[in-house]
């Protein structure tokens, strides 16, 4: 599948702009490849583990592949340890080990410890607050108010799921549409027609 062509469909699934370091990391050949047992190699295995569940709450398995059966958690492992500057790592991390503490602190549990319902409603605290500080209440400012231009945690976890998922092999067969050897162009189709958005 060619990757400009993915990210402009992740693009489209997002409704923004893929950031500067997704992006690099996409062209410059990262992809979610399954794995058997996700060992990081950049965070460690309790920020593993958090990155793994974050990404199956935010595409679960269903019919189709849950992120983590896709690669995920490996795409976005690989993808901050080769793409990611210095600091935008430790900034990461830092957001990481808070969005953690929080837990630890509203739940009385460390995220990795809590129950699957506990880990969703914590995500989903974060990411309402995260959308509502990120729009200011309103269409304009996205993700400005309070965030200094940065994108909240939840938001970048979130980016990454997506572009990973989307630009594997089982997100791009088996949840969008794909046609290895495409047909002729339509240049105008009733989204009814289609049903879904393609991955080529």
């Amino acid at each position: 599948m060619d990757r400009r062509e993915a990210l402009q469909r992740a693009s489209l699934i997002l409704g923004y702009a893929v950031t500067g370091p997704t992006l690099a990391g996409i062209l410059s050949g990262c992809k979610a490849t399954p794995e058997a047992g996700f060992v990081p190699t950049f965070f460690s295995n309790e920020q593993g583990v958090l990155i793994e569940t974050l990404a199956e709450i935010i595409i679960p398995k269903t019919d189709t592949p849950g992120a983590k059966e896709a690669g995920v958690p490996q795409f976005i492992d690989t993808l901050i340890a080769n793409v990611y500057t210095k600091e935008q790592q430790e900034k990461f991390i830092a957001d990481l080990v808070a969005f953690d503490a929080d837990a630890k602190t509203t739940i009385g549990e460390n995220f990795n410890a809590c129950t699957p319902e506990q880990q969703q409603q914590h995500f989903e605290k974060h990411h309402t607050k995260a959308i509502s500080d990120a729009t200011g209440g309103g269409p304009t400012g996205w993700w400005n108010a309070g965030t200094g231009g940065d994108k909240p945690f939840v938001l970048k976890v979130k980016e990454l799921v997506l572009v990973g998922y989307f630009t594997s092999e089982p997100g791009a067969t088996q949840v969008l549409q794909y046609n290895p050897v495409p047909g002729p162009f339509k240049g105008c189709v009733p989204f009814a027609e289609v049903g879904k958005a393609w991955a080529t």
